[in-house]
């Protein structure tokens, strides 16, 4: 089953926290070609709905996101692990981007996609987001001469 559904992290992944909210070097761009690339995007992420909600709003104000960052799907979930059963009944339909390895249900491990930390000190030059989109493409089936030259290259 080809992947329909990606479940985003947000603090370490597309930010650096819910404090200081830094958004990862190209969040813009890689936000538009996996809005793209799947038929769904939904936050998974320990953050709060209201919290998320009042974050994503201000990335969007500041252009670091855009506009329909806000309204994505928030998943809600308790407990260890984030099973991707609550982003779809379908077994294999929803992979999950995160850069935080204990937070990855048992047995669906194949249907994470680890992102590097986006950690202090927070590099100007961090190339996460640039690198992770290459393995959603192959994940989805997707040739990397479709993907726009501008995530190709990781220039926002």
């Amino acid at each position: 089953m080809k992947p329909t559904i990606l479940a985003l992290d947000l603090e370490g992944t597309l930010i650096s926290n819910a404090i200081s909210q830094i958004p990862r070097p190209g969040l813009y761009w890689f936000l538009e070609e996996i809005h793209a690339l799947f038929d769904q995007l939904a936050m998974f992420t320990t953050v709060p709905e209201d919290r998320f909600r009042s974050i994503a709003a201000l990335l969007a104000r500041e252009g670091s996101a855009p506009a329909w960052f806000v309204g994505l799907p928030y998943i809600r979930w308790s407990g260890k692990t984030k099973d991707l059963r609550l982003a779809s009944p379908n077994f294999g339909e929803a992979l999950l981007l995160d850069d935080h390895g204990p937070y990855v249900h048992p047995g669906q491990e194949h249907l994470w996609v680890q992102v590097p930390l986006f950690g202090s000190p927070y590099p100007l030059d961090d190339d996460g987001l640039n690198s992770v989109l290459h393995r959603l493409l192959d994940c989805t089936g997707v040739v990397d001469d479709d993907v726009h030259p501008v995530a190709r290259s990781g220039e926002a």
